[in-house]
């Protein structure tokens, strides 16, 4: 579903060069749950952001089910990652002033707008879902401050997957959470890539999050070991 081909991302300081990816190869396949884990600084984050089309590698290319993702457009771009990709971060990136149903349903309003594959009911019906699913159900109408770190990271991984993309890509998902609330994070993103085969990739520099993935990578120095 994802390849990485001979990627590499080089930063300009001054007359300094900061090469943070090294010649990165790698495939994803669909409904995997890869896990790539290293020390702050290997380019975990960098190589997350390209695959995800936030941001441009220096050279190589990346393919997104079959398209080339930087030799299209930024709005042929932006499609892609609002049809077919979801993101959690490790700061929750919740809009304060709504609550948690809202907040999952904010991103279907661009779709109802674009297309007719739904209306609004529908939309509506499925931010519910997704909130009953992550066990939120009775936190709907409560605003992001009435909620503990890890009930608002649920909010946001139901966010995500308000509009079924078909990958997740998750940047230190439980970095702001304590080890029991992070576990439970972790194991609601494994329960929907078992039960809804949901694609993941996950960063994380917990390593003892990593044993129950299909597949572990590890990263140093801007290559994968």
């Amino acid at each position: 579903m994802i390849r990485a081909i001979n990627l590499n991302k080089i930063y300009q300081q001054g007359a300094k060069e900061l090469h943070v990816l090294k010649d990165i190869n790698l495939e994803i396949r669909k409904s995997e749950f890869v896990v790539i884990v290293g020390p702050s600084g290997a380019g975990k984050s960098t190589l997350l952001h390209i695959l995800a089309g936030l941001d441009r590698p220096t050279t190589g290319n990346i393919m997104f089910d079959k398209i080339d993702l930087y030799k299209i457009n930024d709005s042929q771009r932006a499609k892609i990652r609002n049809e077919k990709i979801g993101f959690v971060f490790q700061s929750y990136h919740l809009m304060h002033e709504f609550n948690a149903f809202e907040n999952v349903f904010m991103p279907a309003l661009i779709d109802v707008a674009q297309s007719h594959n739904r209306s609004v009911n529908q939309a509506k019906n499925r931010a519910k879902e997704l909130l009953d699913k992550l066990g939120l159900a009775d936190r709907l109408q409560h605003k992001p401050n009435q909620l503990s770190g890890g009930e608002q990271q649920r909010v946001a991984i139901a966010r995500a997957l308000m509009n079924s993309p078909g990958v997740l890509y998750c940047d230190e998902p439980t970095g702001n959470l304590d080890s029991k609330t992070g576990i439970e994070v972790f194991n609601v993103l494994l329960k929907l890539n078992k039960e809804e085969g949901v694609t993941c990739l996950m960063v994380t520099h917990e390593e003892s999050l990593a044993f129950e993935a299909d597949r572990v990578l590890h990263m140093k120095d801007g290559r994968i070991l």
